[in-house]
């Protein structure tokens, strides 16, 4: 028998970072898929060792699957889903385009998605799903407000989450220089520190204030916590001695 042109993608399946909770769409564009999308049975399907789509063999209808590469596992078959995730769908939206929408995303959604044809032998192409995480401060590892007597050490301390890892910055709210002193004695000024924490040592009244903590990793929003160092001074009464002689 004269067969037609074999089914081809048209454009590469694109890869896709998104924010958790939002939604994730990957589009397949199938050229010369011919008339015959429609399975009647998706049941008898497997993925072999390969991770590819094993069909019935009397089947002989072309068709558009959706398979997590991974995990190996069928997400959909034409527009029927097989996994039980109710956050997926899919969609055909003209002649050869066809979608698999991925909703409210989540961290464990990460990972390769591979857009099918059970041609002899397979035709497929991959793309990675990348979930990214905004930072958030984690209240209970991150300092509060503190008390140091002046001469003394404070301990700054800031922890958050989200992906990639969060690059934590210190500043001054009122935009004064940060003392670091090091040992053997000596001291810079700088007007940022990138660091979890924040180690500050023979403290003067000067450094007194309000410290923000911003974490950011290129996930909007960026977030920041604000803490108020207090330095206890140290007064001396000068003792007045008084000849009486």
């Amino acid at each position: 028998p004269v067969r037609g042109f074999e089914p081809d993608f048209l454009y590469p399946l694109e890869n896709v970072t998104i924010a958790q909770g939002r939604d994730a769409i990957f589009t397949c564009v199938v050229n010369n898929l011919g008339g015959h999308r429609v399975s009647s049975s998706v049941t008898d399907t497997h993925v072999n060792t390969g991770g590819s789509i094993v069909f019935p063999t009397d089947s002989s209808a072309m068709k558009v699957a959706w398979i997590k590469a991974d995990t190996k596992a069928v997400l959909a078959i034409h527009e029927h889903v097989i996994t039980n995730n109710a956050r997926l769908s899919v969609t055909h939206n003209d002649a050869n385009t066809w979608t698999l929408n991925i909703r409210s995303v989540r961290r464990e959604d990460r990972g390769y998605y591979m857009c099918q044809v059970n041609t002899n032998p397979m035709t497929k192409q991959m793309a990675f799903l990348e979930v990214v995480i905004p930072p958030d401060i984690s209240s209970e590892e991150t300092s509060g407000d503190m008390m140091v007597p002046e001469g003394g050490s404070a301990k700054l301390v800031c922890k958050a989450k989200g992906y990639p890892t969060p690059k934590i910055t210190w500043r001054r709210e009122d935009n004064k220089e940060i003392i670091v002193r090091s040992n053997p004695p000596s001291s810079q000024k700088v007007f940022s520190v990138e660091s979890e924490v924040l180690s500050l040592t023979k403290v003067t009244r000067s450094e007194m204030g309000a410290y923000q903590c911003i974490a950011a990793n290129g996930v909007p929003p960026t977030v920041s916590k604000r803490l108020m160092l207090h330095v206890h001074c140290k007064y001396r009464a000068n003792k007045l001695i008084v000849d009486m002689r």
